[in-house]
């Protein structure tokens, strides 16, 4: 027997396990998150004796005796000041790592009342966040420090609209971790699943024997291919993805099912998986694009390996690159990469007394989720529901099935109700990433720099499956002239299939790969011409009324050039200063559907807003409450907003693309105004049961449109980074210029663009995702992930130009924030020591690692 005292109270536990499983699987703590399970993010983070420590590193024998302290023991002023901070500060964004920032700024002010800045970095060096670049986490712990110092006052309710720097209004149950994700929910008798995986990332199947797994006390389900009702292949455009792998057919890659488990606990779910017997062939697995095209490579699918081409070109290239002064060539290569979210992927799946399923989700859209559960279980639409609860992060790469289909199938068939979670390395080997590429980009520019043609190749390793890759390709060529005007342009894309883990939506959809060649190429040319890398930038520079590289003309809300002109004094203060733009779309555009969509329905005296949209940790509700509260003229108090539910709220499509805030938000404001004629002769009270809808378009034409100056998107961002090194090649500052349109809210954009510039900085210097045949060799805890002790100073500079009606002018800002940074450093480094550096991670500097 182990004692220990846990939230001052006297606690016993009569085996000797995992303090994390413990406190999550039997006390029911959900502040303490399962992030990692290595030791690695500190989610888990817990106050042992008045130490932060990681529970997952814990057993319940290591603390016997001891005193235990979670965010759910803290007292009342404590849980009054650390949720006001974190809130103020806009500290919180998918909010699944802060649990453990509070325990570790505890453990910090219990011994230090006033701490620098620095000691707050050291003590939050064993928490990882991949959202907010921990810039307003360590402003949040020193509020919290003067707090509780001098007293704490509550805050007065404010009537926040537009452009209010408005807390999160999720904020206090992220921080006190009420907040509920998948993994905390818990029904009495639900199931555990287990998948098991391929073998190798390219073998045949022979057969598949489950009987041995079957008879384990304790399992109630093992299904295979064979027992799925509706059809087996899923995917966003392309249906090539198998919930399962069947006997008789070869895995595409490491994270392919071939048998899912469903049982009375987790132990004997992953015991039951290893009795599984599978007799295989192994197969030599195609690891690389150019592998996957020669002419003998095996096909992985049907129609072959190609699964995409893009093609955009404009003027006469070769013309303009033969007359031009200065032209360079370079050959580029840019890894894949792993999103991080800090929540691991979970789904729990509850058959209801009617025959209707109702699956529990954590993705980017329910009704993705919702159309591929449909398809899989072949039943009526009505018959599934898709409920979103917390979204702990996501980048893109919550976009695909990843453990929905495979609760939702074992639910079906036990009639009870099942929870999958991925372990973090299941994550990392199973949901798509970044796509690697490999580019070659000519530029080239007359004697004064002006640039003249741009022609590039790109090889994009889209893996196993399409996922997105098709559209990523996309982006990445049309895109990859940059925000320049260029009359000639012919840039040629292949998407191909590997053996590779897959590849689809992740923060910058292919831009920051192509972004990071061409922004390398102009560089070299202002060395040629002998100007300045602002220079250069500011000669070319797109403005309103002139022609993008793909045919478009610029809206009067563009302003490339105002981000330049205020990052130039940080630009040129510094000899060490590295310089990149980048323009990113807001929406789907190219000619496909694309629509928001909102209800607002009076409930209890309050407006609701109900949207299918997902928060992925952006803050979309707070942006949409401020925009009703500003169109309708309501108090915040009079508002609330609804859960995405495939039941209840509309389909406003997936939180991709940069798009929420302009096209849900769009809708919010349509539905708002007709509340606002409502409330004109009513009292919000005598509404009671009303909804007003509203919904936006985005009208665009498609690739290869033969107009003139076709629209491909209905906004752009625009932004310049600025990234300074001292002359050891340590990073100093980054200066952000964002043209974010209108910033709904302030603190949520200035949060988007720390974290996204964070993660920028990674894909810069420290992340890689190495594969040995198809395998990744990495875990959570080497994939390279900043913390706060190596983060510089951050300067967000927000430009707001655009008066457009359409969201009161706001333009997407959540992937544009990390497609400079890269390029940027590179440029840094570049004038640090001279060395053109093609790959990433940028090699030779203090931040590379040893491989």
């Amino acid at each position: 027997m182990y004692s220990f005292i846990l939230n001052g109270q006297p606690t016993a536990c009569d085996t000797d396990i995992n303090l994390l499983e413990y406190l999550r699987d039997y006390a029911r703590l959900t502040s303490v998150k399962n992030g990692c399970a290595e030791g690695a993010c500190g989610a888990c983070m817990v106050l042992l004796d008045g130490k932060a420590m990681r529970a997952c590193v814990l057993t319940t024998a290591k603390i016997n005796g001891k005193t235990l302290l979670t965010v759910e023991g803290l007292s009342e002023q404590e849980k009054n000041i650390y949720s006001w901070a974190f809130a103020a500060a806009g500290a919180v964004q998918c909010g699944f790592c802060i649990p453990g920032m509070v325990i570790s700024t505890k453990a910090l002010l219990d011994k230090t009342s006033d701490p620098t800045r620095g000691e707050v970095k050291k003590a939050l060096h064993g928490n990882v966040c991949r959202c907010t670049g921990y810039v307003k986490i360590e402003q949040a712990v020193l509020m919290a420090a003067k707090a509780l110092r001098e007293g704490y006052i509550p805050p007065a309710d404010i009537a926040y609209k537009v452009g209010d720097r408005m807390p999160r209004i999720d904020a206090k149950d992220k921080v006190l971790g009420l907040a509920e994700y998948v993994d905390d929910m818990y029904i009495e008798g639900m199931l555990h699943a287990a998948v098991l995986r391929a073998p190798s990332a390219r073998a045949f199947i022979k057969s598949i024997d489950i009987s041995a797994a079957q008879v384990l006390p304790g399992v109630e389900a093992v299904i295979t291919a064979r027992d799925i009702p509706g059809r087996r292949h899923q995917g966003h455009i392309i249906p090539d993805w198998p919930a399962f792998i069947a006997a008789g057919e070869e895995t595409r890659y490491i994270g392919d099912a071939l048998a899912a488990v469903a049982a009375t606990s987790k132990r004997i779910a992953q015991e039951a998986i290893k009795l599984i017997k599978v007799d295989y062939e192994e197969l030599v697995p195609l690891t690389s694009p150019s592998q996957a095209l020669a002419e003998d490579a095996p096909q992985l699918h049907p129609k072959g390996n190609l699964l995409a081409k893009t093609v955009l070109k404009r003027g006469n290239v070769d013309a303009a690159i033969a007359k031009a002064i200065h032209v360079v060539t370079q050959r580029y290569t840019t890894p894949p990469t792993e999103h991080a979210f800090l929540e691991p992927e979970s789904a729990l799946a509850v058959p209801n007394a009617d025959g209707t399923l109702t699956v529990y989700t954590a993705g980017q859209n329910v009704y993705d989720d919702h159309h591929g559960i449909v398809s899989l279980l072949g039943v009526e639409e009505n018959h599934v529901r898709i409920i979103s609860k917390i979204v702990g992060g996501g980048f893109g790469g919550k976009e695909d099935l990843s453990v929905q289909h495979h609760a939702a199938l074992l639910a079906w068939q036990t009639k009870k109700p099942v929870k999958n979670t991925l372990s973090r390395q299941d994550s990392i080997n199973i949901h798509p990433k970044r796509h690697a590429m490999e580019m070659e980009f000519t530029t080239a520019c007359d004697e004064n720099g002006i640039i003249t043609a741009m022609k590039a190749q790109l090889l994009a390793d889209t893996g196993a499956y399409a996922s997105l890759g098709g559209p990523v390709l996309q982006r990445a060529c049309t895109h990859a002239a940059g925000p320049y005007q260029i009359e000639n342009v012919d840039i040629v894309g292949l998407g191909v299939y590997t053996n590779n883990p897959p590849a689809g939506a992740f923060r910058g959809f292919g831009v920051t790969q192509s972004c990071f060649a061409m922004e390398n190429n102009i560089n070299l040319l202002a060395e040629k011409v002998g100007i300045s890398q602002w220079e250069i930038r500011w000669r070319n520079a797109i403005e309103p009324g002139k022609v993008l590289p793909n045919g478009q003309i610029a809206d009067q809300g563009t302003a490339l050039k105002e981000t330049l002109l205020v990052v130039k004094e940080a630009f040129e203060g510094s000899p060490y200063a590295g310089l990149a733009c980048a323009m990113k779309n807001a929406g789907l555009g190219v000619g496909l559907p694309d629509i928001g969509r909102a209800k607002i329905k009076i409930e209890d005296g309050k407006a609701v807003i109900l949207t299918g949209a997902a928060c992925i940790g952006q803050g979309l509700a707070t942006a949409m409450t401020q925009i009703l509260c500003e169109t309708a003229g309501l108090e915040y108090c009079q508002t609330a907003m609804a859960v995405p539910d495939t039941y209840l709220t509309p389909n406003s499509g997936t939180t991709t693309a940069s798009r929420q805030t302009v096209f849900t938000g769009e809708a919010v404001r349509r539905a708002a105004l007709k509340l606002r004629e409502a409330l004109a002769a009513a009292k919000i009270s005598e509404l009671e049961g009303r909804e007003f809808y509203g919904e936006y378009s985005g009208v665009t034409d498609p690739m290869g449109s033969d107009k003139l100056n076709p629209v491909s998107h209905v906004a752009y961002g625009y932004a310049s980074q600025v990234v300074i090194l001292d002359e050891a090649g340590k990073l100093v500052k980054v200066v952000a210029a964002h043209d974010v349109g209108k910033a709904i809210n302030p603190i949520g954009v200035e949060g988007q663009i720390e974290g996204g510039v964070v993660m920028g900085l990674g894909y810069a210097l420290t992340e890689d995702f190495p594969l040995k045949n198809g395998i990744p060799q990495v875990k959570f805890g080497t994939l390279g992930l900043f913390r706060a002790g190596s983060i510089p100073e951050i300067e967000s500079l927000l430009v707001e130009k655009n008066e457009a009606e359409l969201a009161y002018g706001a333009k997407g800002v959540g992937e544009i924030t990390s497609i400079p940074t890269a390029p940027a450093a590179a440029g840094a480094y570049f004038r640090l020591d001279g060395k053109i550096r093609t790959d990433l991670p940028l090699a030779q500097t203090p931040y590379s690692r040893k491989k």
